[in-house]
């Protein structure tokens, strides 16, 4: 199980940031739900096959219950491991997102980023049951699970190809922390969006 700490690594003319992974144990839970649930829909498909017969039907679903459960491994075992590090040097700054399965590495040239910000939780429509006694379904806590596993992270900067986000899970007082090392690395070439000024003056208070 990837960890949670943020860890800092400093080099000669690097820094290397391993964010890990930051998946709050609810959402993991909710994971492992899709998984058994998924899973349960192949067992069937594969127990209509028993007695196996050499028929279409058969064979159709022998490979819908293989399909299956190589889909619901995949995704589950893909969240789990996940993890995210940042590559900082003196030319360019290099976002890696890893699974078990696979690795994505983006390397932006520092000329090419524009300012850094920190969006949190993108801001919700309220549910009508909010704050109601008689939202007994939790429709609200469902909606915020929801926003949560489809969020790609609570930071962000712009490129000339779009935004870019990344720190999935990362929230105000780790990301303080975050940026106060990035900028003691990289002095004034990592550009703050206004935002900061206040979170990072409520730390130093």
């Amino acid at each position: 199980m990837a960890k949670r700490r943020i860890t800092y690594y400093w080099g000669d003319r690097s820094l290397l940031i391993r964010l890990g992974n930051r998946t709050q144990p609810r959402i993991r839970a909710l994971y492992l739900c899709e998984f058994l649930v998924t899973s349960g829909m192949a067992t069937i498909f594969l127990l209509q096959c028993i007695p196996f017969r050499h028929s279409v039907v058969n064979w159709i679903a022998s490979v819908g219950a293989a399909v299956l459960y190589m889909l619901s491994s995949y995704r589950f075992l893909a969240r789990l491991f996940f993890s995210e590090r940042i590559l900082m040097d003196q030319h360019s700054l290099t976002l890696v997102k890893k699974t078990i399965f696979a690795q994505q590495v983006r390397r932006y040239d520092w000329r090419s980023i524009g300012m850094l910000h920190y969006e949190g939780k993108t801001p919700k429509t309220d549910h009508p049951l909010k704050g109601k006694s008689f939202d007994y379904f939790g429709f609200e806590t469902q909606e915020h699970l929801i926003q949560s596993l489809h969020h790609d992270g609570n930071l962000y900067f712009d490129t000339v190809d779009g935004r870019v986000y990344f720190g999935a899970g990362v929230y105000s007082w780790d990301a303080e922390e975050l940026v106060q090392m990035m900028k003691l690395y990289n002095g004034n070439t990592l550009q703050l969006g206004p935002e900061w000024k206040e979170m990072l003056q409520e730390t130093q208070n």
